[in-house]
């Protein structure tokens, strides 16, 4: 059967510097939400002015004085981030976005300055949109990431998310990772395939089409399967479902080819904001003075809390840079789970990349 090529999301998860060109080198479903001007990076770059943007993925910086110095820093990297006030060249206070990010073991500070010198925007909030997205990325992890066992399922309903569809129920759908088997049901959308176990419905998985890299159908001890694959970021999992009769089965793999394709030209990464309606909000919080610069601060511990972040930077880690090859480790026999499995890289136990949700420690 045909196979579906893998194109790995990696903006929102990693950090790079100095890609060539980044500001208009966009994913598809990409988008610009908001640009602001006159911002120094003070750690990397001072003396540099540049811009800001703020994506739906990350945020970017580039140099007008210097086109080969930028950064690229994926919301998913994001550990704390504020506004402070430093004091510019020219003397005076100005004000500033701090962000704390990690990536491949190592933590990163960057500063970036507004060096406009105008003093109209001394007070104004104007990283307020940076906070206001990135709160919106942290909502809607469903849009992009593979969720197990997740409070998806109401009554037999699935949650459905905004700008969600459900296009499909397909009932008597065999998952096929356990020996017996469970029989459930397919939710299919136009953004994610969902299946839930009839007599469980919180053991399920919701697999978004950008974390599926391959469909196919091939023979199984149980017949005809439909086999799916995910993407290294999704966790590289195989699997495997039985629908009968296998006409059936054909129509839903058509169906799901085809929704894959479409989706994949327009993904939706479920941030929807609107610089207006954000405009407003600004403007009315200024008449009542509500806002204050150093009130704006996010700690993320949702995202350690739904996903295994060693499972994420391992796969991150082995991941390869566009236009190279990730290195191949070779198998060794794994006495835990009984069979051979790549080398596990050095830093890493196997208990590390075996929970794919964290443990939850009572206070």
């Amino acid at each position: 059967m045909d196979s579906l090529s893998e194109n790995l999301l990696w903006e929102d998860k990693e950090i790079r510097f100095d890609t060539p060109n980044v500001q208009n080198h966009l994913r598809r479903g990409e988008k610009v939400l908001d640009t602001i001007y006159h911002i120094e990076d003070t750690k990397g770059n001072a003396g540099d002015t540049g811009r800001l943007l703020a994506t739906n993925l990350r945020v970017i910086w580039y140099s007008l004085s210097h086109k080969k110095y930028n950064l690229s820093i994926g919301y998913g990297r994001f550990v704390n981030t504020n506004t402070r006030s430093v004091v510019s060249k020219a003397g005076g206070p100005t004000q500033a976005l701090y962000i704390l990010a990690t990536g491949s073991n190592t933590r990163f500070e960057f500063l970036f300055a507004d060096i406009s010198g105008d003093t109209a925007r001394k007070d104004q909030p104007i990283f307020q949109s940076i906070f206001e997205i990135y709160h919106l990325y942290q909502r809607t992890y469903l849009y992009r990431d593979l969720k197990l066992r997740g409070a998806i399922i109401l009554s037999g309903q699935l949650i459905i998310m905004p700008e969600e569809m459900v296009c499909n129920n397909v009932n008597g759908v065999w998952n096929l990772s356990s020996d017996q088997g469970n029989l459930g049901t397919f939710v299919v959308t136009n953004i994610r395939l969902v299946w839930f176990a009839d007599a469980n419905e919180t053991f399920n998985i919701s697999l978004p089409y950008l974390q599926i890299s391959n469909i196919r159908i091939r023979e199984s001890k149980y017949g005809p399967a439909l086999v799916i694959q995910t993407a290294e970021t999704g966790g590289g999992y195989v699997l495997g479902f039985r629908i009968d009769p296998v006409e059936r089965l054909n129509d839903i793999y058509r169906e799901l080819v085809s929704f894959h394709a479409i989706y994949s030209e327009n993904p939706n990464f479920g941030v929807c904001y609107d610089s207006t309606e954000a405009q407003k909000r600004l403007a009315k919080m200024k008449d009542t003075e509500e806002l204050k610069t150093e009130e704006f601060q996010e700690i993320d511990n949702r995202q350690e809390r739904e996903v295994n972040t060693k499972l994420n930077t391992y796969l991150a880690e082995g991941t390869a840079v566009a236009g190279t090859e990730a290195a191949v480790r070779e198998p060794v026999y794994c006495k835990e789970l009984g069979f051979a499995m790549e080398r596990i890289r050095d830093g890493y136990k196997l208990q590390d990349l075996w929970d794919v949700l964290p443990r939850v420690e009572d206070d």
